[in-house]
């Protein structure tokens, strides 16, 4: 046995600790303190990457039922915090040490507040259990065995090594195991508290068909799926698990539920900007800019990105803050890395527009970035490829620059989000009898899901319903 097996060894003999769900002895690396500290960091950068929906009646309604359903938990005495993020995603992450955020996204989603407090109760299993926990123990080990670092120094200790900015917590996605424990915990917590425990199957059904409706005007993909693997057929086993409750409870809330979205944002706000055609129109910040022609783009929280057919290429604009352009720039050139190029092949580059190349883990890249003064900010514009590629992709990376300009159309600078709005069914119908009757900007098979039906599901006379109103106008 070699000096370094041997420390590992005793390295992960010494840092076990009682797991606070099961009893059971855990490696943990990481001490209580440290969770708290690294999810708190965490939460910050969450916070400062996405806005928090600025409804305060909505933030405290999530955040009192988070607490009160964390607080019977085996580990109440955690700093809990429950966030609404301003983020048309179907999404629910947990963060170390209590932090637990939402997205409207996924509220809209909802249809009762059983339905909410079983994908809450989730987040909460995986803090309960100490998920992330474990999961960075094993990296920290990990590590300690191929020489990278010693748990011993101040470094590995303040997790430097292992997670880096919090904001990496967000890609550590759960196993099968972790998310079926997690499951099972959701499900304990929501019946300790009385709520009807058959609803936890309707969420996952509803993520299910939400999932499949990738592209039909609800937003992004439901993320919750992609960073929760599914341990199996979750809305059975839900099912078959609620029919083994004795005594269950049956608060389903499903009307103060609804009256809390009412008049929520549905999908993409478009005031933070939308794609038309190949143009991006920003109306809260007055520009347009044209992206390439037969490019795969997506407007994210961080920035605008646009990929080139071949995956070869990628154009970014986002923001630089409140800096000069000039020192924007100098920052920018500043990266380790990174430093201004010439182009013989270039020439009649915008105004305030640089060549670089860049050396990465992938090889020498070559762009053009541009650093724009607009409305009291900085906005910085880059364009990158290969620098063999640069060449191929000049004339694109300079149209984008020099289209960048203000925005004049006055239907553009009024568009607003769709938003829901609630109905009370008349009678029974059919949800293309109820759209005939009350019409939505989303298709037939958005307002089922968000209603918690199928395509071909009715509604019951005197239901409140979810129709979505107004947002911008599909492509015709």
């Amino acid at each position: 046995m070699t000096a370094r097996v041997a420390a590992v060894l005793a390295l992960s003999l010494a840092a076990c600790a009682r797991n606070p769900v099961t009893g059971k002895r855990q490696l943990a690396l990481i001490s209580e303190k440290q969770e708290i500290e690294l999810g708190q960091q965490a939460a910050k950068q969450v916070t400062e990457q996405m806005s928090r929906y600025p409804d305060a009646k909505v933030q405290e309604y999530v955040d009192q039922l988070g607490k009160r359903i964390a607080a019977a938990s085996e580990r109440p005495k955690l700093p809990w915090s429950f966030t609404v993020l301003d983020d048309p995603a179907v999404n629910a992450f947990a963060l170390p040490g209590g932090p637990v955020f939402v997205t409207r996204g996924l509220l809209t989603h909802m249809t009762s507040e059983a339905e909410l407090a079983s994908v809450v109760g989730h987040e909460i299993g995986h803090i309960t259990a100490r998920h992330s926990v474990d999961q960075l123990s094993k990296a920290q080990l990990a590590q300690v065995g191929l020489g990278i670092g010693s748990i011993l120094s101040p470094e590995v200790a303040q997790l430097g090594q292992v997670a880096g900015a919090g904001l990496q917590l967000l890609f550590l996605k759960f196993g099968r195991d972790a998310e079926r424990q997690a499951d099972e915990l959701g499900f304990k917590y929501m019946t300790a508290q009385r709520y009807d425990p058959r609803e936890m199957a309707h969420v996952f059904t509803t993520l299910e068909r939400s999932s499949a409706q990738q592209g039909q005007g609800q937003g992004r993909t439901p993320e919750w799926l992609s960073t929760h693997p599914d341990p199996g057929n979750r809305a059975k086993t839900a099912t078959d698990r609620a029919a083994g409750v004795k005594d269950a409870g049956t608060t389903i809330r499903r009307e103060e539920y609804l009256a809390r979205i009412d008049g929520m944002k549905f999908g993409e706000d478009p005031r933070q900007g939308f794609f038309q055609g190949n143009a991006f129109l920003h109306p809260d910040l007055k520009f347009r800019i044209d992206f390439p022609a037969g490019w795969q783009k997506a407007n994210t929280p961080g920035a605008v990105v646009a990929l080139s057919p071949k995956k070869d290429a990628a154009l970014q604009l986002s923001a630089a803050g409140k800096m000069s352009p000039e020192e924007a720039a100098k920052k920018f050139f500043s990266q380790q890395g990174v430093r201004p190029a010439s182009f013989a092949a270039g020439g009649g580059l915008p105004a305030g527009a640089r060549y670089f190349e860049a050396q990465t883990e992938q090889g020498s890249l070559g762009g053009v970035v541009a650093f724009l003064p607009h409305a009291g900010e900085t906005l910085a514009v880059v364009g990158y490829t290969s620098k063999a590629n640069l060449a191929a992709y000049d004339p694109a990376f300079k149209a984008t620059l020099a289209s960048f300009g203000p925005l004049t159309d006055p239907a553009a600078l009024a568009v607003q989000p769709a938003r829901i709005e609630l109905v009370k069914v008349p009678r029974d119908m059919t949800i293309a009898e109820f759209m005939a009757e009350h019409p939505s900007t989303a298709p037939v098979e958005v307002v089922a899901t968000v209603n918690g039906l199928p395509k071909d599901g009715r509604l019951q006379a005197g239901q409140t319903a979810k129709r979505i109103v107004g947002g911008v106008a599909p492509p015709k």
